[in-house]
């Protein structure tokens, strides 16, 4: 079935930084990932503003640009939309609010935050899919790596940035099945705070 609504076509997991996050960190992980914005969070992890190519590019002319940090340039709020809406309502909407890029918010024991977001970039690959295996990696019915295996690859990735020559597939002692349930046990926890 072709997508119809937001939640068809929709990215969950939503690229963040802390309020405090350097801009020019900012601006590496976009270009690098490929997003327009990222959500700013604040201490607690509530959605507080929005930080995109437009702030970026607004702050390239202030004194200082590299001490500045998210909140010195954030929009803020975050624009939301909900999941349930049809999309070509949706693109009416981003475009009548001047946004490029909306959230689906979502409530966890009284923090709200960004848990998928859609972007005029989703719009254009709707409109540019040759069919639905173009879209096969967007909206909830998406396939999607577990906690484990995207903590799994991060670790490889900063490894390799470190300059270590290991990864996970030629490492199994364990210390590291030790540390693959604690992660399990954490993520499975109510009190659990990883992301």
């Amino acid at each position: 079935m072709p997508p119809t609504y937001v939640r068809d076509l929709m990215t969950v997991g939503v690229p963040t930084c802390k309020w405090e996050t350097p801009i020019k960190d900012i601006a590496r992980f976009l270009l690098e990932h490929h997003v327009e914005a990222m959500c700013v969070l604040d201490a607690e992890g509530h959605g507080i503003g929005v930080v995109g190519e437009q702030e970026l590019v607004s702050a390239y002319g202030r004194d200082n640009p590299d001490e500045l940090k998210a909140e010195d340039i954030m929009t803020e709020g975050v624009p939301e939309l909900g999941a349930d809406i049809p999309l070509t309502v949706a693109a009416q909407m981003l475009k009548d609010q001047g946004i490029r890029i909306a959230y689906m918010m979502h409530n966890a024991a009284g923090i709200i935050y960004p848990a998928a977001f859609i972007s005029y970039r989703h719009i254009l690959r709707h409109i540019a899919a040759k069919d639905e295996k173009d879209l096969k990696d967007l909206g909830l019915a998406a396939e999607r790596k577990s906690p484990i295996e995207q903590f799994i690859e991060r670790r490889d990735e900063a490894r390799r940035r470190a300059g270590m020559k290991y990864t996970s597939k030629q490492v199994n002692t364990p210390a590291k099945t030790v540390c693959t349930c604690l992660l399990v046990y954490l993520y499975t926890t109510k009190e659990s705070t990883c992301q």
